[in-house]
């Protein structure tokens, strides 16, 4: 019997470095992917369709909920996010880890349907730090920066709800931490007795 993939959560307020960790992660290791989210957010002069985001109008965001479509999805900053069902479901069955890169609103609801996901927060250091961040990425109007500051306290509430907490003062040692919890889950029992079927079959029937 082949090896399911596992499904990771990550989340973290705007401008934590989130998406950086995880594309650094998924070139650290083998055998794990991200889902590209669906938004209704307008593309970012830096960001690149079906790469960073699949990007759709609201009209078909919403026929994708009628269809089921969304493992997941949420409405964060008034715009609507949303993960492809049938795209984790295929690539788990390939014994591929995924990683969502969603908020709290999303992992709960993840959590619900698939309770042994694995869920991962990522803090800054500081709020300071991460208004920093914020500003010098250059990325959002003065307004939604304000927006986003004001959202920690928000998302911070819901930091109970993880089993694993990552704190991004120092991105070496950030990824570090990340790429433990994967390789650690990836050692578990059951996960290597599924790996190893062969030689345990062999072990355990030799005279």
């Amino acid at each position: 019997m082949a090896r399911c993939g596992k499904l990771y959560v990550i989340a973290a307020p705007s401008g934590t470095g989130k998406t950086s960790l995880v594309k650094a992660l998924i070139d650290s290791l083998t055998d794990i992917t991200v889902s590209i989210s669906y938004t209704t957010r307008p593309k970012r002069p830096n960001e690149i369709d079906n790469v960073n985001y699949h990007f759709i109008t609201e009209s078909m965001f919403n026929e994708m909920i009628a269809h089921q479509d969304f493992l997941e999805y949420a409405t964060v900053f008034e715009h609507l996010y949303g993960t492809s069902r049938s795209w984790v479901e295929k690539t788990l069955n390939q014994g591929i880890d995924v990683i969502l890169e969603i908020d709290w609103q999303g992992c709960r609801q993840i959590l619900s349907l698939l309770p042994e996901t694995i869920s991962i927060f990522i803090l800054p250091p500081s709020l300071v730090d991460l208004a920093t961040r914020l500003k010098n990425r250059n990325q959002d109007h003065p307004d939604i920066i304000a927006k986003r500051l004001l959202d920690v306290r928000e998302t911070i509430s819901h930091l109970h709800e993880f089993k694993y907490l990552v704190i991004n003062a120092d991105f070496d040692h950030a990824l570090q931490d990340l790429i433990t919890i994967i390789k650690a889950n990836r050692l578990e029992r059951k996960n290597q007795a599924l790996r190893f079927a062969k030689l345990l079959s062999e072990l355990s029937t030799s005279q």
